[in-house]
Formats: structure tokens, C-alpha cells, sequence
């Protein structure tokens, strides 16, 4: 599943363009290198989210798509929520 639609259908991110433009600018990080919207999600991936005055690290648990329509919080699992010290 494309990052963007992950972070749309997880409701991290509320829209799938504001979710590519977050991406496009950047702000998603994963091993350490920034990733683009197009980037491919795999279970067990760590996203680093930088969102305006917070960082999020979130594990993705999972890419089904009918599961996590039905239940968001099940496709990933919350590490960290921390203020941007910039």
C-alpha cells in the first residue's frame, strides 16, 4: 500500500493530499532516509511523521485494507508522540 494512502486510511493524516504533500516536503521518515508518497509500506516499517509542532512514530501493523477501514488503530501501533524541540 502507496504511504499516502496509508497515513489517509489510518487517519494519521486527514487527507491523502495533505498526506502527499507532507511526504513530497520531507517530513516522513523511514530507515533513517525520507521517503515519497509513492513509497511502498510494509508491516513492521517505523514512520517517523514531523507534524507541525509534533513527532510521531508509529510501527505499521498492518496494510489490509478492509481491516483498517473498519478499525484505523489497527494498522499501526503508537511508539511516541513527542513536541518538536525547532
Amino acid at each position: 500500500m502507496r504511504l499516502d494512502k496509508f497515513l489517509k486510511l489510518t487517519r494519521l493524516i486527514k487527507r491523502r493530499t495533505v498526506a502527499k504533500d507532507i511526504s513530497s516536503a520531507g517530513k516522513v521518515i523511514v530507515d533513517k532516509r525520507t521517503v515519497k508518497p509513492s513509497y511502498v509500506v510494509k508491516i513492521d516499517d517505523i514512520l517517523e511523521l514531523y507534524l507541525g509542532a509534533y513527532i510521531v512514530v508509529v510501527k505499521v501493523k498492518s496494510i489490509d485494507e478492509k481491516e483498517i477501514r473498519s478499525n484505523p488503530e489497527a494498522g499501526y501501533e503508537l511508539l511516541s508522540r513527542n513536541k518538536n524541540a525547532n
